[in-house]
């Protein structure tokens, strides 16, 4: 099969997604109306409540929910095949993903810029709001941990990478300056931006940098996942406008630059997928299509993080409601291009089936690695640009956007500390400092705790991630239902994703703890039980809350 013709439907239904049902939910459904007075205005406050641009506020969504896991999930996943993997990223985004993100910063902007666990005990009461906190806390922790030890990884696998990774921080923090000290204009602030961050990308084959293989006893990748979080836990106590909001924003440029690159290299290359429609030679214990395609797409497709930012930090600087829209859908749209890119590159990016097949050969192979080397083929036959090149900007791409994660994952995670503080009456948790240094520590207790001197402790849980993920996009979903029932608003465009995904992500548990418990993995056993009970708790109480709104709402429409 061609893969331009396949990226050409692809992107065109997407955006047919943004132009109509984007629009019909933020006008029928939402209701969004710039007379209100968002968040960021009310509470304005200079370090989390800041009145943002659109298109930086953009940047900072995209580029914070999309991370490496639009990447890893979808490079995996077309083990299966790349029509299911395809067939789920374009509907998921479409009429999932993109009304996930507007609802979910909806709903946090009519309350205070609270975050969903918040809005949880307001809506469901103390009980439901202590659950979802313990899911959220885990959700975290996997994100930061593993996060950090993908970077690290790509840090040591491609030295020309780390001067552009580093030196974007520098461009991000000029971009911040000249934007709201300088009130310079975004347009050049933009092109000089991403001018300089492709000028880096340039030189860093010409510089590589390499650690040591130890340094004071630890081996290179645990000093990077130090210096990871030691740089994340100084960025999430910086004021927003400083380095978080320019840093994802410049990095959404870069980003749809090189997905434009790589688009363009499809079209004039058109390069022919040479993995299986569906893979019917699966290899041996690869698990099944259903349910596991569902969960080891997550972002993507429709991703609980993405609720965790668009409560946390994206609703807080939400400048005029109508800007939700474009904010909110078109930064899952973004994701689910991302994912698009990913798909494309791990199946037309090899010379011939066996040559796929020789990367795919048990499930959990390909990913990240297989994006690199297949985009970078598909860009220098395509535009004709240095594979070493090629393959530096794209491990840049993924390595900013894992980095960008991070920033906000950490700063979430000190959000979270803070709500423990004030529900629970313990006045220390409420000094940022403190929170961040909690945040951070939990991080590093489980990288090193669980994963010993490499700090790679991360990587233990990371199979309940995309399980987690969707749980916490179907509980969002859940909770923005009741809130659009109580308005009396139609429900069904948040009710059918939420309950596919919690049906699909509960049986993608069940039989995760049959292979834990095969495989005598306590921890995820462990985790996996806690997640399930958690679950299934919040879901009951969530339908008992769905019954009672909607007894009262048809008896309010039989009056009427």
């Amino acid at each position: 099969m061609n893969s331009a013709i396949v990226l050409l439907f692809a992107v065109a239904a997407m955006l047919c997604g943004y132009v109509f049902y984007s629009k019909f939910i933020a006008t029928k459904i939402l209701a969004l109306d710039n007379s209100r007075p968002t968040p960021a205005h009310t509470m304005k406050d200079g370090i989390d409540y800041v009145p943002t641009n659109k298109y930086v506020l953009w940047g900072h969504h995209f580029t914070s929910v999309a991370g490496a896991a639009p990447i890893i999930g979808p490079a995996i996943a077309v083990i299966w095949g790349w029509v299911p993997a395809i067939i789920w990223v374009v509907v998921g985004t479409i009429f999932m993903a993109g009304v996930h993100d507007m609802s979910a910063i909806w709903a946090s902007m009519r309350n205070r810029g609270q975050s969903i666990g918040s809005i949880a005990g307001t809506v469901m009461g103390t009980r439901v709001r202590s659950l979802m906190m313990v899911v959220i806390f885990l959700l975290l922790l996997m994100v930061n941990a593993v996060f950090g030890v993908a970077i690290a990884n790509m840090m040591i696998k491609t030295p020309s990478a780390v001067l552009p990774v580093w030196g974007a921080l520098v461009v991000a923090f000029i971009i911040g300056q000249c934007i709201y000290r300088y009130n310079m204009n975004l347009v050049w602030v933009s092109i000089i931006g991403v001018t300089a961050l492709y000028g880096l990308i340039y030189l860093g084959p010409m510089f590589p940098i390499v650690l040591p293989e130890t340094v004071m006893g630890l081996p290179d990748n645990a000093v990077w996942i130090l210096i990871l979080f030691a740089y994340a836990a100084i960025a999430s106590l910086l004021p927003v406008w400083m380095l978080l909001q320019p840093r994802d924003y410049i990095n959404g440029l870069q980003l749809f630059v090189g997905l434009i690159l790589l688009y363009a290299a499809i079209f004039i290359g058109t390069p022919n997928i040479v993995a299986p429609a569906v893979n019917t030679a699966l290899p041996a214990d690869t698990p099944s299509l259903l349910p596991l395609l569902f969960v080891t797409i997550a972002c993507g497709a429709i991703s609980g993080f993405h609720g965790l930012v668009a409560t946390g930090t994206t609703s807080k600087q939400i400048d005029k409601e109508e800007d939700v829209r474009f904010v909110g859908y078109f930064g899952a749209l973004g994701e689910g291009m991302l994912a698009l890119g990913a798909i494309l590159a791990a199946t037309a990016g090899f010379a011939t089936l066996g040559d796929w097949q020789a990367v795919y050969q048990k499930f959990g192979d390909g990913s990240i690695g297989a994006f690199i080397d297949g985009g970078a083929t598909i860009l220098n036959a395509g535009v004709g640009i240095d594979m070493v090149l090629s393959q530096t900007m794209l491990t840049v791409m993924a390595a900013l956007f894992a980095g960008t994660t991070m920033d906000t994952g950490v700063r979430l995670q000190r959000y979270i500390f803070q709500e423990f503080g004030e529900f629970y009456n313990l006045p220390v948790l409420n000094k940022s400092v403190v929170a961040t240094l909690l945040a951070v520590g939990s991080c590093l207790l489980l990288a090193f705790g669980a994963g010993g001197i490499d700090g790679a402790g991360g990587m233990i849980i990371w199979p309940l991630f995309g399980t987690t993920n969707q749980l916490m996009a179907a509980l969002t979903l859940m909770i923005v239902t009741i809130i659009l029932l109580r308005k009396g608003k139609p429900v069904w465009y948040t009710l059918a994703p939420l309950s596919f995904l919690l049906v699909m992500t509960v049986f993608a548990l069940l039989i995760q703890l049959k292979t834990f418990f095969t495989d005598g993995n306590w921890l995820l056993i462990i985790m996996d039980i806690i997640i399930l009970i958690a679950t299934i708790l919040v879901t009951f109480e969530s339908l008992s809350v769905l019954r009672k709104e909607w007894s009262l709402h048809k008896g309010k429409s039989g009056e009427v």
